[in-house]
């Protein structure tokens, strides 16, 4: 009998007082799906008991939503932030930034504004909940908004990048690919795959301003393209898409420069295919970390030293579909689901928390062009 098999006859009941680390598995929970399609957040029910998703239809039709990020400002006070991939809004040649209440469930737009410029595909929001960045890949510019209580207000500061690397294809000119945030909030980086580079910003999270505070460099024409801080707090993974390569970081909190420890390989030969990574999932605990691979669409599973963040693969399993773009644990860390962009499915597979391994084969379910994966 197969693991789905399994699934299928044995109560949700039974799962649920099984689960691994004895768990409490929690009630069927709201999930959020940035769809890269004019109805931009996609809605799902989750069953953590069996893995289960069920379509709950369209929770927010902006259109060609890339990135959303969450953010709780008090009881009952829960904001989703969007990034719109467009080419104009509101006239002008921007993408969007679009922030969004959350309540029993149902988004409604509380705000939108013009990001720096097109291609607008990742945002994410400060530790204080007061400023938002947005990056925008085909403008190779980032922005940041000063937030109250979730209302957007006009962009206070801009950057318009204007370096490249040397792969004339990919690197032709900057591409701002993803914005974070230090453990401590006193910094701000934006990965920049077009100049091979992660610009760093001294963080003033009450006006919302950057100051710039220097720069990380990859290797030429490596293509960083997200930024994961370990829980440690002081290691941190880039992902380097072009090169399917991670960089592993140490941060120094005095001064925010990175200081390359290690790198390694998520392929390879990433000429083959081509291979391109993609995005990082860290647990809890900091003991395992899992990275994403596209062109041959795998999750790579790592064991990780708690202290230091230094990482040990454990093996590779098939993303479940095609182009993994983002991937998530539930809140549970008993299931990784994952956003497969081209072949338009989420994929679940089980995951044991004891050792860190994903099952071989996950259940999939139809979902337009998913490009982010968010717990309620």
């Amino acid at each position: 009998m197969s693991r789905r098999d399994i699934l299928r006859t044995v109560p949700a009941a039974a799962l649920a007082a099984a689960a691994p680390g004895g768990f409490a598995v929690t009630p069927r929970q709201r999930v959020f799906v940035a769809s890269n399609t004019p109805d931009g957040i996609r809605a799902f029910d989750w069953n953590p008991a069996n893995g289960e998703l069920t379509s709950a239809g369209v929770a927010a039709s902006v259109d060609n939503v890339d990135w959303i990020a969450p953010f709780t400002y008090g009881p009952g006070q829960k904001v989703i932030f969007a990034a719109a991939e467009v080419d104009t809004f509101n006239g002008k040649p921007t993408g969007e930034v679009a922030s969004l209440s959350l309540e029993n469930g149902k988004l409604k737009q509380v705000s939108a504004q013009n990001s720096a410029a097109k291609g607008t595909c990742h945002c994410a929001i400060d530790h204080t909940g007061q400023t938002l960045l947005s990056a925008d890949y085909g403008g190779g510019s980032a922005a940041s908004f000063k937030v109250s209580k979730g209302q957007l207000s006009a962009a206070v500061w801009t950057q318009h990048y204007t370096q490249h690397g040397p792969d004339k294809d990919r690197q032709e000119s900057a591409h701002a690919h993803f914005a974070s945030f230090s453990p401590d909030n006193g910094f701000a980086f934006i990965n920049d795959l077009g100049d091979d580079c992660i610009h760093i910003y001294r963080l003033h999270p009450a006006t919302a301003q950057l100051t710039a505070h220097g720069e990380w460099h990859s290797e030429p024409g490596f293509g960083p393209r997200t930024l994961h801080f370990h829980p440690n707090g002081v290691t941190a993974y880039c992902m380097n898409e072009m090169a399917s390569t991670v960089s592993v970081l140490h941060w120094n909190k005095a001064d925010g420069s990175f200081k390359t420890i290690s790198q390694f390989e998520l392929h390879p030969d990433p000429s083959k295919a081509p291979n391109t990574g993609c995005d990082t999932v860290i647990t809890r605990d900091g003991r395992f970390v899992y990275f994403a691979n596209r062109g041959d669409d795998f999750i790579l599973s790592c064991h990780a030293d708690p202290k230091t963040g230094a990482v040990t693969p454990i093996g590779k399993t098939p993303s479940g579909g095609k182009t993994p773009r983002n991937f998530t644990l539930d809140p549970t860390e008993r299931w990784m689901l994952v956003a497969n962009q081209g072949s338009s499915q989420i994929a679940v597979f089980a995951r044991n928390p004891h050792t860190g391994a994903l099952a071989g084969e996950g259940k999939t379910y139809d979902c337009p062009t998913p490009m982010c994966i968010l717990f309620e």
